[in-house]
């Protein structure tokens, strides 16, 4: 069974998501101190947090911030907020998807599943270690290594970067990345598969490596080969 963590203060809608959830054999938890989120997070250990944005004490985003410092757990937004602003926000903290209130239980519960699998159900190869332009990938522990440094990477970063390099010197088209990331591109935005590659992108700056993910404009991305 999952554990998931449902930091949300409306209590009936809180229910709701409780109710629905369980008949999907998940396990959810709540706050009912919002001033003890991280005590809370720490205690029931989630394999998943769905965050509301408007919260008492502190916002979504102070405690994605606060998730993040610690655990790479997948983090999903859940607001009634529709500037597209918030979901940028949400995406440049590490959050793994952004769902708008009000949405169909379907949809939420397919985007659950989806990022589950995807995380806790990854490809038998993830245990391998990788080479690339002189950097280690450590698929299982979400790292990237070489001699200027050690980066982390969140999942979906992480499975950014193995697309890319799986097919290294070729053009992987936006909408495979996402079909890979998120199985069904009918739930995602363009606009997040940006957000995450230039995260990754930065990330990878930090160690040097910069340039070795190249965007052809209309096309895709490229993973260069090594020269």
């Amino acid at each position: 069974m999952f554990n998931l963590l449902l930091i949300e203060d409306d209590r009936t809608l809180f229910q709701e998501i409780e109710e629905r959830l369980s008949q999907w054999s998940y396990e959810v938890h709540g706050i009912d101190d919002f001033s003890r989120v991280m005590e809370v997070f720490t205690a029931v250990d989630p394999h998943l947090v769905l965050i509301d944005i408007q919260l008492p004490k502190f916002d979504g985003f102070h405690w994605c911030r606060m998730i993040r410092e610690h655990s790479n757990v997948p983090i999903i937004f859940l607001s009634s907020r529709d500037h597209p602003t918030d979901m940028v926000m949400s995406m440049n903290l590490g959050a793994d998807d952004f769902v708008q209130k009000p949405f169909h239980f379907d949809v939420l519960i397919a985007k659950i599943q989806a990022i589950l699998r995807r995380v806790y159900n990854y490809n038998t190869d993830n245990n391998e270690l990788k080479t690339w332009f002189g950097a280690t990938i450590d698929y299982e522990r979400n790292r990237v290594t070489n001699e200027a440094g050690t980066i982390d990477l969140t999942k979906n970063e992480r499975l950014i970067l193995k697309v890319l390099i799986e097919k290294k010197s070729k053009v992987v088209s936006r909408e495979e990345i996402i079909h890979r990331l998120w199985e069904d591109e009918r739930f995602v935005s363009d606009n997040t598969l940006t957000v995450n590659v230039n995260r990754l992108r930065k990330k990878l700056s930090d160690i040097g490596l910069g340039d070795a993910i190249q965007t052809k404009v209309g096309q895709g991305y490229v993973a260069r080969e090594e020269s």
